[in-house]
């Protein structure tokens, strides 16, 4: 069974399932998944608490040897094991499937896991996982869904934001969930009252907005140039590399100009992007996109990157992060002035 982390904790009052798995890339949502099930646990009785940790080596019979010996100290256990970003392998695989059949029944099997990609999770092992206990994927909360998050937080924190106020901080803590849940308890510890208004994330909330290359493109196809600007300038300020940047916009754009040259033939756009295979996550990004492009649209943009890869390697004159700027802005469909771009 599937659970997000936010329908967790009301699980977690109700019963306690014999194993869980806890895995995804979101640091913040993992700890707080794994510390709810560690406190539920010791709530019941699960009192002793034994860990393995997967590394280079790791005998996989230890887990097996580890469930099957009983403890001396506590008739409850709780037994975790940190797989992190390591695969499993085959005798991992055969381990977690064959303790997934027959868990143990005085103890609760906590896995915790890095990110799981889309072929990890239809393997057997996860899907036995999945069937015998609970599976809370710690995923990234992407722009979209962060003001639910931030809010529903400040409420269960007994904050009543304005939605003004909900909006400030999520633009001021973007990319970095760690954040903002550490300037929410500030918010908690400074707020006079219990409502909360936009002057008073003004006056507690530092910028502590956190950007990706993919955050940068992803905010050029959905139209949002304003939003362009920050994350560029937040990525020059952290030191990434323009070469990076420029590869990533380079390869949504080779992307668009395909689609964009198929659809030009008379084809639907849904077909095409069924053809093409693109992931369904990222089919509103592409469909705003060439609701406003062209194809000779996309390859002016071909054009421009291919001269941004020449800037930063010297071969022409030019600023490649002005030039990125230009070319973010003219794929989310800012009109540039004429010679510019």
């Amino acid at each position: 069974m599937r659970l997000s982390p936010d329908k967790l904790s009301a699980h977690l009052r109700k019963t306690l399932a014999p194993l869980y798995l806890v895995f995804g890339e979101e640091t913040l949502l993992a700890q707080e998944a794994a510390d709810a099930i560690r406190a539920a646990a010791r709530e019941r009785g699960y009192s002793e608490r034994e860990c393995l940790t997967v590394e280079t080596g790791f005998d996989w019979n230890t887990l097996r040897q580890l469930a099957s010996s009983p403890s001396l100290f506590a008739s409850h256990r709780l037994l975790e094991l940190r797989i992190g970003d390591a695969k499993p392998g085959d005798a991992g695989a055969k381990a977690l499937s064959a303790y997934a059949m027959r868990p143990v029944e005085d103890a609760v099997l906590l896995v915790i896991a890095g990110k799981v990609d889309w072929h990890a999770q239809k393997s057997h092992w996860f899907a036995a996982l999945d069937e015998a206990g609970v599976v809370v994927p710690a995923l990234p909360v992407d722009a979209r869904q962060r003001p639910a998050w931030i809010e529903r937080r400040l409420r269960n924190r007994g904050l009543n934001p304005v939605p003004e106020a909900v909006a400030l901080l999520s633009e001021r803590v973007e990319g970095n969930l760690l954040a903002a849940a550490q300037e929410i308890e500030k918010l908690v510890l400074t707020a006079e009252t219990s409502s909360l208004t936009v002057e008073a994330v003004w006056a507690a909330v530092g910028d502590s907005a956190r950007f990706s290359i993919y955050d940068f493109v992803d905010a050029a196809l959905l139209g949002e140039s304003e939003r362009v600007v920050r994350i560029l300038d937040g990525l020059h300020g952290e030191g990434v590399e323009p070469v990076l940047i420029n590869w990533a916009l380079h390869r949504e754009v080779r992307t668009l100009t395909r689609l964009a040259f198929t659809c030009a033939g008379g084809q639907p756009l849904e077909g095409v992007l069924n053809a093409h295979k693109v992931w369904e996550k990222r089919k509103p990004l592409i469909r705003n996109a060439l609701k406003r492009l062209t194809l000779a649209d996309c390859q002016q943009l071909l054009r421009a990157c291919s001269r941004i890869d020449r800037c930063i390697k010297g071969a022409e004159t030019g600023a490649p992060w002005d030039e990125l700027m230009m070319a973010g802005l003219r794929l989310a469909g800012r009109e540039l002035l004429p010679g510019t771009f």
